[in-house]
C-alpha cells in the first residue's frame, strides 16, 4: 500500500505559531529579541519614496529649454508647495507682465533638465509600518527588514478566505455546526467582532456584517455566487488577501453550504469572547498559504505535538480536494494505485481514487488533496 505525507488544515487548541513580519523595502526595525508585542505593536517602519512629478517650466515661460536655468527661483533640494513660483521670465519691452512657471505639486525640487526644460518634483515620502499581527514574543530580528514573532496559541486554518489581517472578539453567531448564518444572526452590536457560523454564510449576512463593522466571519462554506455578489467580481482561487473590503471571510470546509467539522466548531466555541487575529489570505498553488484564526489563549494544553504528526493516506482516509475541478469537495479514499499516471500536461504523478459525498468516484493526483484529521 502506498503511503505519502499530505498536509492537512491545522485545528489546534495549543500550538506554537511563528509569523514573519517583513517590510516591502529597507527600513528601521523597532523591536528587539525578547520583546513582548501586541497585535497592533509596530514592528518596523520605512519611508516609501514619493512619486516624481514633471513640471514643464520651459513651456510655461515660453523659452527654449537651454535658456530656463537663469530664471529658476528654486535650487535643487529646496522644498516647494503646490502653486509656488519656481521660475520667472523677463518682461517683454517693459510693457507686459513677466511669464512665470508654477508647481502643481508639493515636495522637493529634485532635478532640472536643460534638454527638456522640465523640472522634477519628488512628492513627500509615504510612511509604511508593519505591526505584529499576533500577541507574542520577538524571537528573531532581520536588520532593516522586520522580525519573527512567536506565540503558543489556539489556531484554526481554513481552506479559503478573502480579506486581510484584522483583529476582533470571537462571537458564536449560531448554536450548531450545521446551522446557516443568515442576516438575523448578525447583530447591530457586532462591530469589531469575528462571527462564527456553521454550515455557511448567506449573502445577506455578509452584507449586514460589513455594514455593522464586523471584523470577519468564519463558517463551513460559502457559495461562490454570494462571494461574487459581495466583491462585485469573480476572484478565482489562485491568491487572495489584498481585496479592498472591510470584512475578512474564511471557510473551513469548501464552497457551498457545508457543515463545519464538529471538532473545529467546538474549538471555536471554546475561545468565544476572546480576542483573535484573522487573515483571509489564501494561496493554493506553490507556497501554500492558508487563511487563519489565531487566538491569544491556548485552550487545550498539551496537544500541540499530536497536531503536528505526519498523516498517511490509507483506504478510508477522509480527504479534501484542493484543486479544480473538485476543489473543496470532501471524499473518502477507495484506492491507492502504485503505478504512475501521465497527465495531459505530460507530467507523471501518483494518483488516488476517492468517493465523493455524491457517490461519484474520481481520480485525482495525490498532491491535490489534503487529509482531514480525525476529531479528538
Amino acid at each position: 500500500m502506498g503511503s505519502a505525507y499530505t498536509p492537512g488544515l491545522t485545528v489546534s487548541g495549543d500550538i506554537v505559531v511563528r509569523r514573519t513580519r517583513r517590510l516591502p523595502i529597507k527600513g528601521e526595525v523597532l523591536v528587539k529579541v525578547g520583546d513582548s508585542v501586541e497585535p497592533k505593536t509596530s514592528i518596523a517602519r520605512a519611508m516609501l519614496p514619493g512619486a516624481l512629478q514633471n513640471v514643464k517650466i520651459a513651456d510655461q515661460l515660453g523659452v527654449e529649454p537651454k535658456d530656463v536655468e537663469p530664471y529658476l527661483k528654486v535650487k535643487l533640494g529646496d522644498p516647494v508647495e503646490k502653486g509656488q513660483l519656481v521660475a520667472e521670465g523677463k518682461k517683454m519691452f517693459g510693457l507686459f507682465k513677466a511669464p512665470t512657471a508654477t508647481c502643481d505639486y508639493s515636495g522637493v525640487f529634485e532635478s532640472f533638465s536643460d534638454v527638456t526644460g522640465n523640472g522634477l518634483i519628488r512628492e513627500p515620502s509615504i510612511p509604511i509600518e508593519i505591526d505584529a499581527y499576533i500577541k507574542g514574543t520577538v524571537v528573531d530580528v532581520m536588520p532593516e527588514e522586520g522580525a519573527i514573532i512567536e506565540t503558543r496559541r489556539a489556531m484554526v486554518q481554513g481552506i479559503f478566505g478573502v480579506g486581510g489581517e484584522r483583529q476582533g472578539v470571537v462571537r458564536m453567531a449560531v448554536a450548531d455546526h450545521s446551522e446557516l448564518l443568515d442576516e438575523n444572526g448578525v447583530l447591530e452590536s457586532d462591530k469589531g467582532k469575528i462571527l462564527v457560523g456553521g454550515s455557511g454564510m448567506t449573502a445577506a449576512a455578509i452584507k449586514k456584517a460589513a455594514r455593522v463593522g464586523a471584523a470577519g466571519i468564519i463558517a463551513g462554506g460559502l457559495k461562490d455566487s454570494d462571494l461574487i455578489e459581495f466583491l462585485g467580481y469573480d476572484i478565482g482561487v489562485a491568491i487572495t488577501g489584498t481585496e479592498k473590503i472591510d470584512l475578512t471571510l474564511m471557510v473551513t470546509e469548501g464552497f457551498g453550504f457545508l457543515p463545519m467539522a464538529q471538532r473545529t466548531f467546538e474549538l471555536l466555541k471554546s475561545v468565544a469572547d476572546h480576542n483573535a487575529s484573522i487573515n483571509g489570505a489564501t494561496q493554493i498553488r506553490a507556497g501554500v498559504i492558508r487563511p487563519e484564526l489565531i487566538v491569544p489563549e491556548p485552550k487545550h494544553g498539551g496537544h500541540a505535538a499530536a497536531e503536528a504528526k505526519a498523516l498517511s493516506l490509507e483506504i478510508g482516509t477522509q480527504i479534501r480536494v484542493i484543486r479544480e475541478p473538485y476543489f473543496g469537495l470532501i471524499a473518502s479514499v477507495t484506492d491507492l494505485p502504485a503505478e504512475l499516471v501521465t497527465l495531459d500536461s505530460g507530467t507523471h504523478v501518483r494518483v488516488l481514487r476517492a468517493k465523493l459525498a455524491t457517490g461519484e468516484e474520481v481520480t485525482v493526483p495525490r498532491a491535490n488533496v489534503e487529509i482531514i484529521a480525525a476529531g479528538s
